[in-house]
């Protein structure tokens, strides 16, 4: 009789909404949800399943949690679990390492917490005997390695283990809990369900590795479909995963080229063509699209001035499509002339040319929006840095089209006061 669960992490319930989502009232409200919905539906799929348990890899909330509304919801959904005899094994990431709910809300016997010190749990079923390892974050911080402190594999048991780490780091993540993959094969171990990082990954080897990524994106940096791992292990103790969708709303990246199109109207289409066939690739319920206008064409002076009303059209279009949302417009045209191809000079033009030129290679200009961009930076959480680049040269590239992006939105405006246009 085969032993199955479901492995998910990073669930982050009550994330606070970053602030573009902000700027629309219903599309603040369904990503403010979504983590909700994504719970709801990881419970749903352990009970069609029938599954014997539901492992969370740590980061369930998101910081110092006090919400009783919180609190009420999530006791529902163990409640849901328990009345169908499915078992709750969770660990404290850093984000929920210090999380009064996690301490003061009463669990279900069914519900069990692992604590700062390594815990083994055994459990059988038919003829499969279960051992399930975990191991909790005492404080948000944990720079050193947490494999040395598990309990050794029991003999002749299916050893699962449940950890909230960084493994070896990545690119916009803290180092936490640090281990290296080769030693989490090493372990003899059978399963290892991680957690913290938030992009979904399968590390082959003697033991299944798998790291779920997060159940529900929350903001463009987290874009993609998002799902959960249903894992199967069976009498013969051979394990199979199978990857279930759990998102609600799905962020994606929508490239709109509009070479040549010389029309408001012709480009709202083109953003609706784009807009189709995203939504039709979109596994999960809603589509959140971050909109990038690019290609060489005469509208951009009109289309940088006039941003917000192209924003408004675009999100008329989204409702035109069906449970598609814009979350911004992003424009990166090319220049619509040089000026060794104008006929005739073009003092804008020209003017946009050597500010673009002038104002990047300015040190003392350049010096200043750096220290600005530096401070902002320093204010925002490290998942939320990502934007201005992962290293140096990133950071410098981010500066420059900063720089760049201000000088076409001057000549825009100047551009389109030259020409009178309403």
């Amino acid at each position: 009789m085969a032993y199955r669960f479901v492995h998910t992490a990073d669930l982050h319930l009550d994330s606070p909404l970053r602030s573009l989502a902000l700027r629309n009232a219903e599309l603040a409200d369904l990503v403010s949800d979504a983590s909700r919905q994504a719970l709801i539906a990881i419970v749903d799929l352990c009970l069609e399943e029938q599954v014997d348990a539901l492992v969370i890899a740590g980061d369930l909330y998101d910081g110092e949690q006090t919400s009783m509304k919180t609190a009420r919801f999530l006791a529902s959904q163990l409640e849901r679990l328990h009345r169908a005899g499915i078992c709750v094994f969770k660990i404290r990431g850093n984000h929920d390492a210090m999380s009064k709910i996690a301490r003061e809300l009463v669990m279900p016997d069914t519900v069990k917490v692992f604590g700062g010190h390594a815990e083994t749990v055994e459990a059988t079923k038919g003829s499969l005997s279960i051992a399930i390892h975990g191991l909790s974050f005492a404080k948000p911080q944990a720079p050193d390695p947490l494999l040395p402190k598990f309990k050794p594999p029991v003999a002749g048991a299916v050893n699962i283990g449940i950890m909230h780490t960084s493994l070896a780091g990545s690119a916009g993540h803290d180092v936490y809990a640090p281990c290296n993959v080769l030693d989490l094969h090493a372990s003899g171990f059978d399963y290892w369900a991680l957690g913290h990082l938030h992009q979904r990954s399968q590390y082959p080897g003697t033991a299944t590795v798998i790291m779920p990524g997060m159940p529900q994106g929350r903001d463009i940096n987290e874009s993609g479909v998002k799902t959960v791992s249903l894992v199967t292990v069976a009498d013969d103790r051979a394990v199979t995963v199978e990857e279930r969708r759990t998102s609600i709303a799905q962020f994606e990246r929508v490239d709109v080229d509009l070479t040549g199109v010389d029309d408001w109207r012709d480009a709202a289409m083109a953003i609706e063509a784009a807009l189709t066939a995203q939504r039709d690739h979109t596994a999960s319920p809603h589509l959140v699209a971050r909109l990038r206008l690019s290609g060489r064409t005469p509208l951009s002076w009109q289309l940088r001035r006039d941003i917000d009303l192209m924003q408004t059209e675009a999100e008329q279009r989204g409702d035109r499509v069906g449970r598609t949302w814009i979350e911004k417009l992003e424009l990166t045209f090319e220049a619509p002339v040089s000026l060794a191809d104008a006929s005739v000079a073009d003092p804008v033009v020209e003017l946009g040319a050597l500010m673009r030129n002038d104002v990047i290679a300015r040190s003392g200009f350049r010096d200043d929006v750096r220290e600005m961009v530096r401070d902002l930076l320093a204010d925002l959480p490290p998942e939320s840095r990502a934007f201005a680049g992962h290293d140096e040269t990133g950071f410098e590239r981010f500066i420059d089209s900063l720089l760049a992006d201000g000088a076409e939105d001057i000549a825009a405006r100047m551009k389109a006061a030259e020409r009178g246009d309403s």
